[in-house]
């Protein structure tokens, strides 16, 4: 059963903060945001905040709304999650005049991301959309496992079983993530980290999507060395625990 807070900080910190990730990794979605300068908050009564700032042709995703010019209030978890859903329409506490920016620019990017994370049959055909897609999925679910471990019941009780230092995760020549632990909060770090007390590494681009998919068993896959993990395998095992419920989130 999924819990509707443990999905609002998915769909915040997960889902959309994988927009930083789009607009470096798709010229269309890079389009759109240059030459803006715009900053909008997601307040989430009972759950997350957070700020995607727009600038210098980038994008970068911050905790917190205080900086925010356009501020988009919830007034539960259940209507953030609506957001996502398309169900919800939010109507800005703040930052009116920007409004064309949100009708605009924001909601091509959002269905950019929505076209790459849930792509049309026959879409991962096209060598290039295969792999923003699974990059972006990458991301996606290497931030849900922190989100889950952190603000799930299930997950919570893996992430106490791990102890603290960093776990790699990484597909064979393309992209990779950190999961560091302190005091059992997990927090993902989107880039490959220097020092690690273990790790987690797919044979490649079309093993990971298949194991995302869920074409492939995971443990059949570590079986035949298509998925090498090492170091301290507990804290890969509860990482992997927090995976299984991370994919009943993402399903």
């Amino acid at each position: 059963m999924k819990d509707a807070r443990t999905m609002a900080y998915i769909n915040l910190f997960a889902v959309l903060g994988a927009i930083p990730y789009l607009c470096q990794l798709d010229p269309k979605s890079a389009k759109l945001i240059t030459g803006k300068s715009v900053s909008v908050g997601f307040a989430v009564k009972g759950g997350p905040e957070a700020t995607l700032f727009f600038g210098g042709d980038q994008c970068r995703m911050v905790p917190g709304v205080e900086r925010c010019q356009v501020k988009l209030p919830f007034s539960s978890c259940e209507k953030f999650n609506g957001l996502i859903d398309g169900t919800v329409t939010p109507i800005p506490s703040k930052g009116f005049t920007k409004v064309g920016f949100l009708l605009g620019p924001f909601t091509k990017l959002t269905d950019r991301l929505s076209a790459f994370l849930k792509p049309e049959p026959g879409a991962l055909s096209d060598p290039e959309f295969f792999r923003i897609s699974t990059t972006l999925m990458f991301h996606v679910i290497a931030e849900a496992i922190a989100q889950v471990g952190n603000e799930d019941n299930i997950g919570r009780f893996s992430a106490s079983n791990i102890v603290d230092g960093t776990v790699k995760l990484a597909i064979a020549g393309g992209p990779a993530a950190a999961l560091c632990c302190r005091d059992h909060r997990l927090t993902a770090v989107h880039q490959v980290p220097e020092q690690f007390l273990s790790y987690m590494e797919f044979q490649g681009m079309h093993l990971a999507r298949d194991l995302f998919d869920g074409q492939v068993n995971a443990i059949a896959a570590v079986g035949l060395g298509q998925v090498r993990i090492g170091g301290m395998i507990a804290q890969v095992d509860n990482i992997n625990r927090i995976l299984d419920r991370v994919a009943v989130y993402l399903a």
